[in-house]
């Protein structure tokens, strides 16, 4: 009988081409890996459709692209072993962190380092070890060098795969192994570190994408299904230039957001006959409630869980006095769990329950909607056309509903229907980041050149980035693989 590939564990090879493939590709990734090693000795001796949905228990469906983030990583023992945890980056804009070998340590929310995302992965991996028995002996003082290509703030997971990566590489320094869907729910708590409440996509595809495939992630338990794209599709993703830090800003736009889907789905449930405190204390997600919705919809002759978002709840904002009033309960009593939720309530003055909860439930549609276009009996050229709709529709809701676009990306994604794109969406947690278009691979070439003129290259004569460096934030992805452990 196979065995799932959630399954395995993360493979380690000793050689690059398994991960990497060949031709081009691979040269790249040796020239990168060399001056990884190289650099270590100078300073030591997407998400296709789905989005926000996630943290609501609901499927998603990305694929990798091929850049990654790199980590380089030694353990110093013996008498030499200083106990401290030493973070160098191979691109020079980055100071190199320093931090006690001490996973009891708490991370400085105030003080945003780019070392931070390492820690949450160490403090994960200690606190995972713990939980289980493992015996991994006292802390050890560590050399650690990054090397990455996913551009920060590009939502394109640049957070997730570093800490996903963080991760992997404690664990391989360790001698300690753990199959894919655990690896990917354990870096989804160690990324809760920096203060996001995350669902778990990012970490998900990082550690089970497999090469040539896009993945439906289903969560609880996290389970991997293969998502064979249109042959003749290409995916053309285009940085908008505007920096989403989703750390930073997490109580006004990330995990404001969460706190609204909360709140929608208690008052829903209240709505739907359950008892004020049995909603607070049992609901926590919008899915938990989709089975009240359904049945609320069933009496309408529908199976619409939106039916009931329509009917029940108001589209104006809700106060916290408003939903206070629904709930019997003061809202800093409902959260006091949650150090950050209780920022959310701090920097909130009203809550939009009916746009987060209906964009919830229409996106998670569309999310299966896509899956079953792929393997519909239809022509590739429908295929296209049906999964471009999708996009569009998602990115409407994403841009109308979520409210988490930004002016740089609405140009951006508009500039790529324009110019032949089935369909095009912000991907990630938006705010800014990466838009993602979906294009046929013929004039791919041509299309990334229209870009560059019609979007970039006012950003280039305004000196917002180098003419040099437009393949970092343009670029043509197939579906790559994921997480891999190499020594030398």
């Amino acid at each position: 009988m196979a065995t799932n590939h959630e399954e395995l564990p993360v493979p380690t090879y000793s050689k690059l081409e398994p991960v990497y493939g060949s031709g081009s590709q691979l040269e790249e990734a040796e020239l990168r890996f060399a001056a990884v090693k190289s650099k270590f000795s100078e300073f030591f001796g997407m998400n296709l459709i789905g989005e926000h949905i996630d943290y609501e228990g609901y499927s998603v469906l990305p694929m990798a692209i091929r850049q990654d983030t790199i980590v380089a990583i030694r353990k110093r023992e013996g008498r030499d072993g200083e106990k401290v945890i030493r973070i160098a980056n191979v691109n020079d804009k980055y100071d190199m962190c320093t931090y006690p070998a001490d996973p009891t340590q708490e991370i400085d929310l105030k003080n945003h380092r780019w070392g931070h995302y390492f820690i949450c992965g160490y403090k994960g991996f200690y606190e995972y070890a713990k939980t289980k028995g493992l015996e991994v002996g006292p802390p050890v003082g560590l050399d650690v060098l990054i090397d990455g290509t996913v551009p920060t703030g590009s939502g394109l997971s640049s957070s997730a795969a570093f800490v996903c990566s963080s991760t992997i590489a404690i664990m391989a320094a360790f001698d300690v192994s753990l199959a894919k869907k655990e690896l990917a729910q354990l870096t989804c708590d160690c990324e809760r570190h920096i203060g996001t409440q995350s669902g778990g996509m990012d970490q998900a595809i990082s550690v089970m994408a497999k090469a040539g495939f896009a993945e439906l992630i289903d969560f609880n338990p996290i389970r991997a299904t293969d998502v064979q794209l249109p042959a003749c599709g290409a995916f053309v993703i285009a940085h908008s230039l505007a920096e989403s830090q989703k750390a930073v800003t997490a109580a006004t736009n990330y995990n404001n957001r969460v706190v609204e889907c909360r709140l929608a789905a208690i008052v829903l449930a209240i709505k739907l006959g359950k008892e004020p405190q049995e909603a607070i204390s049992e609901v926590k997600t919008l899915s938990d409630v989709e089975g009240l919705c359904v049945a609320y919809a069933d009496s309408r002759g529908s199976t619409d869980p939106g039916i009931a978002v329509k009917e029940l709840l108001n589209e104006d904002p809700y106060t916290s006095e408003d939903i206070e009033k629904i709930t019997g309960e003061k809202l800093l009593e409902v959260f006091a769990n949650s150090p950050s939720s209780l920022d959310v309530l701090k920097a909130a003055s009203h809550f939009k329950l009916f746009q987060r909860a209906y964009h919830v439930y229409s996106e998670a549609k569309r999310v299966f909607n896509f899956k079953d276009a792929v393997s519909a009996a239809s022509s590739e050229e429908d295929k296209l056309k049906k999964l471009g709709d999708l996009m569009n529709d998602s990115h409407h809701s994403c841009s109308v509903l979520y409210e988490c676009s930004c002016p740089e990306l609405e140009e951006l994604v508009q500039i790529c229907r324009d110019n032949g794109a089935f369909g095009a969406r912000l991907t990630g947690a938006g705010w800014g980041g990466c838009a993602v278009a979906l294009v046929k691979e013929s004039i791919v070439p041509q299309f990334i050149l229209n870009l560059k003129e019609q979007f970039y290259k006012s950003r280039i004569d305004n000196g917002v980035i180098k003419k040099n460096d437009l393949g970092l934030y343009v670029f043509a992805s197939k579906p790559s693989s994921g997480a891999a452990i190499f020594k030398f």
